[in-house]
């Protein structure tokens, strides 16, 4: 007779997120809240440590850029495009003058 093996269970990121509040709340036990979602207590602690330690990340201001930004950005390619054509303009003229002398 072959055992059956249990396989891991997945929890997505929003359960994860409802059982740590429900947790910090603290208005029900761990052993309460375990039985009502079906874990081990010592799950429950862990993603409400977890929690609490990225909890600040919320906070945190965002890395992506602003539309100022990109804005900014295309306005100084379009200099540094002006720049190279005015300077190659000089560089012929430049160099038809040094060859009528």
């Amino acid at each position: 007779m072959k055992k059956m093996r249990k396989t891991r269970r997945k929890f997505t990121s929003e359960f994860k997120t409802r059982v740590a509040i429900e947790a910090i709340k603290e208005r029900y036990t761990l052993s309460e809240l375990a039985k009502r979602f079906e874990l081990h207590p010592n799950q429950i602690s862990m993603w409400k440590h977890e929690f609490l330690e990225k909890s600040s990340i919320v906070f945190e201001k965002k890395q992506s850029k602003s539309k100022e930004e990109i804005i900014d950005i295309d306005k100084l390619y379009t200099k540094i495009g002006k720049l190279e054509m005015e300077r190659d303009f000089l560089k012929k003229n430049l160099m038809r003058v040094n060859l009528l002398k």
